[in-house]
């Protein structure tokens, strides 16, 4: 086992690594052709003359756009850079290098084709009527790093406007809640808990952690469950803070009144003490959650700490301290809980059967999945997730969302099982092929060494 010294050492070499090559690629994604270019009358096809021929068609009939087009398998990441990862407002322009990053794991990992759309406005009105506008030509909207509480109307107009006829998804929150609750479901398998039957406390009240509590209600568990803790302390009905920004904020103050049965009063540690669960999405540690608090949790705590780029408390620290099990966001260390489990495979899904929206169902659906699929190869302590190295998770949670959408009544495509399947599986292990063709020939160029 690693020591302490190593493994910060180590948690800190994904920074300088990126430091080094982000300007050696000028990028990580790029415009490719897909269909035979034989020879330069084939644009007599692709371009004018030809062309007039689909346009006309689509013209008649829109849906032909899914068809005609690559729209089908595209999707927008959509920006304003107001809350990106664990750094904040830096702005449209710094948080490029996350949304490009998005989009590379959409290819590699779901076999989606992404772009990244910074937008240059902090205004809810002004991201509501782009994604309105860029529609007809993405089969999706991907929502990233929006500052809350504008995150939540973005969403939430969004997907109840009846013209916006693709999904709209905000991944930092549908995405982040879903492969953690995946993690949930299998780490209380190990620790012989029920989902009805623990206390759960929530560290920060931003995007994760307000959709974290809808996708906790539909698999089941009680609002007296949870005891939620956000920058001035543990929520109740004594909020008059929350109560006065209500229509702003109404989840946390459906939370005041709801949860926290005891009413208790004071900060995230008070909110800790006696619980089974910590869920922190709050501010970059690794002192933001104390040892002492973890040592006042429940027998057998699970503790996920899930602040980027540092996690509330170290791994190690939370161990020491009692913890059971610990989950984090960083690929780096054990039990990754990380978005990049979820959106690949959901949009695939959604894409595959022209998914009108992405509920909370269809997340669920795919929570349960991820769980089974870590289950079949086995879960203990240290692995209680699927990685993004099996690669098989994906269709598999394609098809769990696919079907999901076919129950509701929101695909457009009807596809078995099997059919859902074979089209996720060939599609994303085409998009990794391809990558891998592309480095094999030197066509991508081999990372140059550490100096």
């Amino acid at each position: 086992m690693l020591s302490k010294e190593e493994m910060l050492a180590r948690a800190s070499k994904p920074a300088d690594d990126a430091m080094r090559l982000h300007p050696f690629y000028r990028g990580k994604v790029q415009t490719a052709p897909k269909c035979v270019i034989r020879d330069l009358n084939d644009f007599a096809i692709w371009y004018t003359p030809g062309v007039a021929a689909p346009c006309r068609a689509i013209a008649a009939d829109p849906d032909l756009s899914y068809e005609h087009t690559n729209r089908a398998n595209t999707v927008a990441i959509v920006s304003d850079g107001t809350r990106v990862l664990g750094l904040g407002n830096i702005g449209p322009r710094a948080g490029l290098p996350v949304m490009e990053g998005k989009a590379l794991l959409f290819k590699y990992l779901g076999g989606v084709d992404a772009v990244p759309l910074c937008l240059d406005t902090r205004d809810a009105d002004e991201i509501i009527r782009a994604v309105r506008l860029i529609q007809p030509s993405f089969g999706g909207i991907n929502l990233e790093d929006i500052e809350q509480p504008k995150c939540f109307t973005v969403l939430d107009t969004l997907r109840a406007d009846p013209s916006v006829e693709i999904p709209v998804w905000h991944d930092d929150q549908q995405g982040t809640a879903t492969v953690l609750l995946a993690g949930l479901i299998n780490a209380l398998k190990i620790v012989g808990k029920r989902m009805d039957n623990i206390r759960i406390a929530l560290i920060g009240m931003g995007a994760a952690n307000v959709a974290t509590v809808r996708l906790l209600k539909a698999s089941g568990v009680n609002m007296e469950q949870l005891i939620a803790v956000d920058s001035r302390g543990i929520l109740n009905r004594k909020r008059k803070d929350v109560y006065e920004a209500r229509d702003q904020f109404p989840d946390k103050w459906m939370l005041c009144e709801q949860s926290n049965r005891e009413q208790r009063e004071g900060d995230a540690g008070e909110a800790m003490r006696g619980a089974d669960v910590v869920i922190a999405f709050s501010r970059p540690g690794p002192d933001t959650i104390k040892r002492e608090w973890v040592a006042r949790m429940a027998k057998d705590a699970i503790v996920f700490p899930c602040a980027n780029p540092v996690p509330e408390i170290w791994p190690w620290d939370a161990k020491e301290a009692g913890a059971r099990i610990v989950g984090t966001g960083r690929s780096d260390l054990p039990n990754q809980l990380n978005n990049s489990l979820g959106f690949p495979g959901i949009f695939r899904g959604a894409l595959d059967v022209r998914a009108r929206t992405i509920t909370d169902e269809m997340c669920l659906a795919a929570a349960e999945e991820l769980a089974r699929c870590a289950e079949d190869r086995g879960i203990d302590e240290d692995n209680i997730a699927p990685t993004m190295e099996e690669w098989e998770v994906f269709p598999r949670e394609a098809v769990a969302v696919g079907m999901k959408a076919q129950e509701q009544g929101v695909a457009r495509l009807s596809l078995s099982r099997e059919e859902l399947y074979a089209k996720a599986e060939a599609t994303i292990r085409h998009s990794r092929e391809m990558a891998e063709l592309l480095m094999r020939e030197g066509v991508i160029a081999p990372a140059p060494p550490e100096a």
